[in-house]
């Protein structure tokens, strides 16, 4: 029994086009390239619609509108995409304080779901933060919030740092 079909197309670069000039920049210049379109954004950020809205050393702010494709089976926005746009906050928020040639990846990724997200929502934030970076490994936050600053997730996240 078919209703109401919905469809959504996107397209996307090659992500290893991008990926080729990470190291050869530091980590705000890269992401200031692919704010200003001198380098793609990731596939990830078409999938699923997020946009970054601020760029700053130690400082990223990714940003979506809840929608209905976002949604799981219980009709709410999916636990992992909103994951995914705190993972997203918290590495470039780590990636923008990083000098040329050096890389990262996350170890452990944590998130705490305080509030359901609908298509009810305003426009959500994703406010990444770092709250230790050292040598080899980095510590990062980001809080998933509203235009008044109501918290609906959590997340923190380990980080190991290289050089390559």
């Amino acid at each position: 029994m078919k209703t109401n079909n919905r469809e959504r197309t996107f397209q996307w670069d090659n992500p290893m086009e991008g990926a080729k000039q990470a190291l050869q920049m530091s980590g705000l210049a890269y992401l200031q390239a692919m704010s200003d379109g001198q380098i793609p954004f990731p596939p990830l950020l078409h999938t699923l619609d997020f946009k970054p809205t601020l760029l700053e050393k130690g400082k990223v702010i990714f940003s979506f509108q809840p929608q209905e494709f976002h949604y799981n089976p219980i009709g709410s926005v999916h636990g992992g995409v909103i994951s995914a746009i705190l993972d997203s906050a918290m590495g470039c928020t780590l990636h923008s304080i990083l000098d040329a040639g050096t890389g990262y990846t996350t170890l452990e990724l944590k998130v705490n779901f305080l509030k359901a997200v609908t298509t009810k929502n305003e426009e959500l934030h994703a406010v990444g933060k770092i709250i230790h970076a050292g040598g080899r490994t980095a510590l990062v936050e980001a809080q998933l919030i509203d235009n008044n600053n109501t918290v609906y997730a959590h997340g923190v996240s380990t980080c190991m740092i290289f050089k390559s």
